[in-house]
C-alpha cells in the first residue's frame, strides 16, 4: 500500500472528490481525518469508511476560519501522532453574471477556495516542519484556473490564485522536505457539477463536445491522481498542478457530438 501508516487530512471530504480521496487514501493504508462544514454529511461519510474497517476520524471545519483550520490540523496530529498529507479540497462554485458579482460574493468564494487553502497549507506545514520528516500538501485546483469562464468568474479567479499557492508554497517549503502539488480536474460527475456547471442537457452536450475523452470524469479517477501525488512514487514532483481533464485543455476545436443510437 502506497500510503501505509501515513496520516492524512482532507477538507471538503463529506462527498464528491473529497470523499473519493478519503476512501482511496484509506485503501492505500493511510489513517484519514475527514473534515467538512456539513457536520451531518461528514459523520455519515466517516461512519461509512469506519464500517469498512478503515482508520478514520472527522472534525467539522469551516476552512474560511483560520482558527478552525489550526484546530483541525492539531486534532489530526493528536489523534494519529502526526501529519504526513494535507489535501486542501474544500471549495465552492457560484454561477452568476460577471457584472453582478458583489464584494460579499467575491469574498465568500475567495475566502473558502483561496484563503482557506493558503492557511490550510500554513497550518499543515507548521506541524510537518516541527516533525522534521517532510510531507505532502495537495491543493485541489481546476481547469478553470487556466480557462476564462465569466459565468464562474470568482471560482476561476480563486483557482488561478490557488495555482500560485502551490508554486510559491513548493519553493518555500522545499528546504523542509515538503512537497506542494496541485490537481486541476476537468468536468467531474459530482454534486457541485450539477449545482453550478451543468444545469440542463444543452450544457452537458456542450461540455462533452469539448472533451476528447467523450465523457465526464469520475471522482475516483481524481482520487487515483491524489494518491499518486501523495505517495513516494511522486517524490521528485513539486510545484506542479496536474490536470486530469479527459483532454479538454488541449482541445482547440469542437468535437462532433457522439450519438448513442
Amino acid at each position: 500500500m502506497k500510503l501505509e501508516r501515513k496520516v492524512a487530512v482532507i477538507t471538503g471530504a463529506a462527498r464528491g472528490i473529497g470523499f473519493a480521496c478519503a476512501r482511496r487514501f484509506a485503501e492505500e493504508g493511510a489513517r484519514v481525518v475527514l473534515s467538512d462544514i456539513d457536520g451531518e454529511a461528514l459523520e455519515r461519510a466517516t461512519a461509512a469508511l469506519a464500517s469498512e474497517g478503515f482508520e478514520v476520524d472527522c472534525k467539522t471545519t469551516d476552512v474560511a476560519k483560520r482558527a478552525q483550520l489550526d484546530a483541525l490540523i492539531q486534532a489530526a496530529a493528536d489523534r494519529f501522532g502526526g501529519l504526513d498529507i494535507m489535501l486542501n479540497n474544500a471549495g465552492i462554485a457560484v454561477t452568476q453574471e460577471f457584472m453582478t458579482v458583489t464584494e460579499d460574493d467575491f469574498d465568500r468564494v475567495i475566502g473558502i477556495n483561496l484563503r482557506g487553502a493558503f492557511f490550510g497549507l500554513q497550518s499543515a506545514a507548521r506541524i510537518m516542519i516541527a516533525q522534521g520528516r517532510g510531507g505532502v500538501i495537495i491543493n485541489m485546483s481546476s481547469i478553470n484556473s487556466r480557462m476564462a469562464n465569466p459565468s464562474v468568474a470568482t471560482y476561476a479567479i480563486s483557482k488561478g490564485g490557488l495555482n500560485q499557492v502551490t508554486s510559491t508554497g513548493a519553493v518555500a517549503l522545499a528546504p523542509h522536505g515538503i512537497r506542494v502539488v496541485g490537481i486541476g480536474p476537468g468536468t467531474i460527475a459530482t454534486e457541485m457539477l450539477n449545482m453550478g456547471f451543468i444545469t440542463h442537457e444543452a450544457q452537458r452536450r456542450m461540455i462533452l463536445s469539448r472533451t476528447p475523452a467523450g465523457r465526464l470524469g469520475e471522482p475516483q479517477e481524481i482520487a487515483a491522481v491524489a494518491a499518486f501525488l501523495a505517495s513516494d512514487d511522486a517524490s521528485y514532483l513539486t510545484g506542479q498542478t496536474i490536470y486530469p481533464d479527459g483532454g479538454r485543455m488541449i482541445l482547440n476545436y469542437v468535437m462532433p457530438e457522439q450519438s448513442n443510437e
